[in-house]
């Protein structure tokens, strides 16, 4: 008897769109409501990563 084969299952995480406890069939949300909240999100550019400007003018 493998101890590792019974070992318990991690607790589910919170939502990270509203904080209730993660649903198995919409993870890491809790909602397809939350899943599709944090889509528009990422398709309106809300989600930026800061970086470097590329297109800067050399001005002499």
């Amino acid at each position: 008897m493998d101890n590792q084969a019974k070992k318990p299952a991690s607790p589910l995480k919170t939502c990270p769109i509203c904080g209730k406890p993660q649903s198995e069939a919409t993870r890491p949300f809790c909602s397809s409501r939350c899943r599709d909240v944090d889509l528009n999100r990422w398709l309106k550019g809300s989600y930026v990563i800061p970086g470097k400007d590329d297109n800067v003018d050399d001005v002499e």
